[in-house]
């Protein structure tokens, strides 16, 4: 007898092939026959109409900290994601030295935009090796599966202490320890190997992350641990010194294929359009053409939107947070709050203001927020209202410079009144990156790229200002239903979702609806699918809060046959494991 019939589903099977109309059966897990199928089951779920998917592997998340308290990788399992990978940036909690514990929490707070103190209340650090953080996840119930990446920081805080703080070079004898470690995470099962060199990427201190400026022999002497094995990638990302030196990419991406050579493993890397430097993402794709076509494992990692951020007043970020006029006000409760910032005198006197330092202690304006005030009423061009149904590729004119230009005020007093309407919620959109042009044209040309790999949803980080987990529904949402034009075929977002993932992780039991494969399923109403309204929580330790967004027509999610999510609602199996490679 069969465990369960999905009867007259439209299947699409995640290999790039035409959808079609079949019966699928499962039995233990496994996808056991695929046709019309009459024989006994114990449950039979009608599925005419519905999309039936495998579930969706997201190679690109910040789990690292969230496993260990959160059972069901939310808000990922709200939007049909079965499988994430953890590990990715050169961030994470493996290996850790005791008493280091601080320094690990600084660098995902500052890198990864996860409060301080959630970490460093729900992480509880009960490992040192990456072995024992591994084993430590995997005695712990979980919704759906995960692998986790050896991360660059804290292998090279493990072996070489305060001189990985500050950024000394590596010697012999410490890459040597390194690639030591590594190779014992990888033969442990380990699925990779992940690396960051972004000045983007600062710790909580305000400093560049430990492995940023790693020497061609330590990446290359790192690299080197995965010969002899037959799994693994390697992960990386790189703004390839663009604001330092632009004339560094070459030399940089010759780094980038020493790795890929080294280790004889897929390489993937973040492909952005980035601002400034907008073309920076066709050198990439040319370099990486060419080193395909020489036999080299390069991959890009897209994104299926812009990369941005959300601003509110409860957000981590926001343009008048520095304002000596909004601090004095900052404590009340947000409703209290946006009546405040009303008050007509108030209003004119922040209006009047320049940005301070944000709290005593002297902590810098963030970045974000010292770029928002020095070019507001340029960059008001790129913010958005982001309304209960969010646009995430919105027309000019609903920006808030075009607001503000129809009202004869500033972009900075349009924002304000936003932000100060009703109860405060409300929220404005910013995409930062892959938005130059004021639309998604670039990301369509990425996602159709064949070293394309769906990525970047840093499902798990940015907790306080994005929620990207959403960026699979999105995929299928905004691309393969709704654009306008320039659309992509169904079975092109479903495969880049499944398959395309699986195959670069090496994971052949799943990404596929064939016969002998995983029961890692999605059965979605393509009239009801939508990505959720984005709401601020207050549901990690410590208080902590971040932004959940929860899929709507998910009918329902299965991992190894079990129903792990029914219509937005979590189940209490827990079928999922940590997936140790190469075992």
């Amino acid at each position: 007898m069969l465990d369960s019939v999905f009867e007259g589903a439209t299947v699409i099977d995640g290999t790039g092939a035409a959808p079609y109309t079949a019966d699928v059966g499962v039995v233990g897990g496994v996808i056991v026959e695929i046709g019309r199928i009459t024989g006994a089951a114990k449950e039979r779920l009608k599925a005419q109409g519905a999309w039936l998917t495998p579930g969706f592997v997201d190679i690109h998340t910040h789990y690292d900290g969230q496993a260990t308290w959160d059972e069901t990788f939310s808000p990922s399992i709200h939007h049909g994601v079965t499988t994430v990978t953890m590990g990715n940036c050169g961030v994470g909690f493996a290996p850790n030295v005791p008493g280091r514990e601080a320094d690990l929490i600084a660098l995902m707070e500052g890198v990864e935009d996860i409060p301080g103190a959630a970490l460093a209340e729900g992480v509880k650090f009960n490992w040192q090796s990456f072995g024992q953080y591994m084993d430590v996840l995997d005695a712990m119930p979980h919704s759906i599966d995960f692998l986790v990446q050896v991360p660059h920081d804290p292998l090279r805080m493990a072996v070489m202490g305060d001189r990985a703080l500050a950024q000394q070079v590596a010697t012999a004898e410490d890459i040597a320890a390194m690639r030591s470690l590594l190779r014992e995470a990888l033969q442990a099962g380990a699925a990779g190997f992940s690396t960051g060199r972004t000045d983007n990427h600062r710790t909580a201190r305000g400093h560049e992350t430990p492995a940023s400026e790693a020497s061609a022999a330590e990446l290359t002497g790192l690299a080197s641990a995965f010969q002899g094995l037959n799994h693994g990638v390697v992960q990386m990302v790189s703004d390839f010194d663009l604001l330092r030196d632009p004339a560094r990419f070459d030399p940089e991406f010759d780094l980038v294929e020493a790795m890929a050579r080294a280790s004889g493993r897929p390489l993937s890397m973040t492909w952005l359009q980035r601002d400034p430097g907008g073309d920076q993402w066709k050198a990439m794709q040319a370099r990486v053409e060419a080193g395909a076509a020489q036999g080299l494992p390069l991959f890009l990692q897209t994104a299926s939107r812009g990369i941005g951020v959300i601003n509110g007043l409860d957000a981590s970020f926001h343009p008048f947070m520095g304002f000596p006029g909004y601090k004095a006000v900052a404590h009340l409760p947000l409703g209290e709050r946006a009546a405040a910032l009303r008050e007509p005198a108030r209003k004119a006197r922040i209006l009047a203001e320049k940005s301070e330092r944000i709290s005593g202690d002297g902590t810098p304006v963030p970045p974000l927020v010292d770029i928002l005030l020095a070019r507001i009423e340029l960059i008001a061009g790129r913010m958005f209202p982001l309304q209960e149904t969010p646009d995430y590729e919105p027309k000019v004119m609903q920006s808030f410079f075009v607001r503000a230009k129809q009202r004869g005020v500033t972009a900075l007093e349009a924002l304000y009144d936003h932000f100060a309407q009703g109860d405060g919620s409300n929220l404005v959109y910013f995409p930062i990156f892959n938005y130059n042009d004021g639309n998604l044209d670039v990301v369509h040309h990425m996602l159709q790229h064949p070293r394309a790999l769906f990525g970047l949803s840093d499902a798990g980080a940015h907790v306080g200002t994005v929620c990207d987990a959403s960026a699979t529904t999105f995929l299928l949402t905004h691309w393969a239903r709704d654009r306008p034009k320039g659309q992509l075929p169904l079975q092109h977002a479903v495969h880049l979702l499944t398959a395309r993932n699986a195959d670069y992780l090496g994971l052949r039991d799943r990404g596929r609806i064939a016969v002998g494969q995983r029961a890692d399923l999605n059965l979605i109403d393509p009239v009801r699918l939508a990505v959720g309204t984005p709401r601020l929580v207050r549901d990690m330790p410590a208080g902590g809060k971040r932004f959940l967004q929860v899929g709507q027509g998910y009918i329902g999610t299965w991992v190894a046959g079990h129903c792990v999510q029914k219509e937005g609602v979590v189940s209490e199996a827990r079928p999922g494991r940590l997936v140790r490679m190469d075992r």
